[in-house]
C-alpha cells in the first residue's frame, strides 16, 4: 500500500529539483565551506564576491555529485523505503534529465571554484569524482565504502580556507581531519538504525556488516578520536588555526554529548539510540564549527 501511495503522489518540478540535489545536505555543505573561510581569512583580504562564488560553487558540486548518485543507483534506490520516492527512482525525472543537470552543475562548479583558485577547483573535482566513481559503486560491495567516502565528504570544511588563502597546509588539513573522523560515527549510526532498509538495496555501511558490539566499540573508539581531533588546535601547534581554553572546553562538551550516546548505543543497541547518536553528531559537526568561527573572532 505504502508503495502505490508514494509513487502516485503530485510533486512539483522544484520539489524534484531539491531532492536531485539533496539541497538540505547541500546547504550544510556550504556552511562547512563558508565556515572553513571564516577561519581562514584575515583583516583586511575578506572578499564578498568569493563568499558568493564559494556558496555557489559549493552547491553545483554536491549537486552534482547527488544527482550522478541518483542516476546510478535508482534501481536500488526504488527498492528502499527512505529512497523510493526519489525522482528518478519513482520514474518522475527521466535518466537524460538528471544527467543534463549532473553535467551542468559539474562544469558551473568547477568553473566558479576556478575563479576563486585552481586549487580550490581541485579539490572540488576530487571530491566528485571520489564521491561518484569510488563511494558510490563500493556502497554495494564492501564496508569499507564508509571509509572512502570519509574522503570527498571531509573536503568542505577545508574547502573554504583553501579558497581564501589559495594554499593547502597545516589548517585546512586539520579541519579535513576533524571532519573526516567525524564521517565513521555519524553514517554507522545512519547505517545502523536504516540497517533493515539498506540490506534491500544491499549496501554495506556497517565495519561488520551487523550491528553487534564490535560495530558499537568501533563508533565509540572513533567518536573519541573526533573529539581529540578536534582539539588539536587549542595546542598551538595548528598556525593560524588556534582554539582558546574556553572554546576548547565548549567543544569538549559537545564531544561528551556526542559521546554518551556513542557509549549508549553500545548499551542499548537498538536504532532508536543509533539515530539520536546521528542527531547528535549532527550537533556536534554544526556547534563545533560555529564555536571555531565565534572563537576567532572574539579573540
Amino acid at each position: 500500500m505504502s508503495d502505490i501511495s508514494t509513487h502516485t503522489i503530485a510533486v512539483s518540478p522544484w520539489h524534484d529539483f531539491k531532492e536531485i540535489t539533496k539541497m538540505r545536505l547541500s546547504i550544510s555543505v556550504v556552511f562547512s565551506s563558508v565556515a572553513g573561510y571564516l577561519l581562514a581569512f584575515t583583516p583586511g583580504n575578506f572578499d564578498w564576491i568569493t563568499v558568493i562564488q564559494l556558496i555557489f560553487g559549493g552547491y553545483f558540486m554536491v549537486g552534482a555529485s547527488n544527482a550522478y548518485n541518483q542516476v546510478m543507483e535508482r534501481d536500488l534506490d526504488a527498492l528502499m523505503d527512505r529512497t523510493k520516492n526519489r525522482p528518478v527512482a519513482s520514474g518522475r525525472m527521466s535518466v537524460n534529465t538528471a544527467l543534463i543537470i549532473a553535467t551542468t552543475f559539474t562544469v558551473l562548479g568547477l568553473v566558479t571554484l576556478f575563479y576563486i583558485n585552481p586549487q580550490t577547483a581541485m579539490f572540488g573535482g576530487i571530491s566528485i569524482f571520489m564521491y561518484v566513481f569510488l563511494y558510490t559503486p563500493l556502497k554495494t560491495k564492501t564496508p569499507l565504502s564508509v571509509f572512502v567516502g570519509a574522503f570527498p565528504g571531509a573536503i568542505p570544511f577545508m574547502l573554504g580556507w583553501v579558497a581564501a588563502t589559495n594554499d593547502f597546509s597545516i589548517e585546512p588539513g586539520t579541519l579535513f581531519m576533524i571532519q573526516f573522523f567525524w564521517q565513521f560515527p555519524h553514517f554507522w549510526a545512519i547505517g545502523w538504525f536504516l540497517f533493515e532498509d539498506y540490506k534491500k538495496g544491499g549496501f554495506f555501511m556497517l565495519p561488520t556488516g551487523k550491528r553487534d558490539k564490535s560495530t558499537a566499540v568501533q563508533v565509540i573508539l572513533y567518536t573519541i578520536w573526533t573529539v581529540l581531533v578536534s582539539l588539536i588546535p587549542a595546542f598551538g601547534v595548528t598556525g593560524r588555526l588556534f582554539l582558546s581554553p574556553l572554546a576548547a572546553v565548549v567543544v569538549g562538551g559537545l564531544g561528551l554529548f556526542m559521546l554518551y550516546w556513542a557509549v549508549k548505543l553500545y548499551q542499548l543497541r537498538d536504532a532508536k539510540t543509533a539515530k539520536r547518536l546521528m542527531l547528535a553528531s549532527v550537533t556536534y559537526i554544526t556547534l563545533l564549527q560555529v564555536v571555531f568561527v565565534i572563537d576567532k573572532f572574539l579573540r
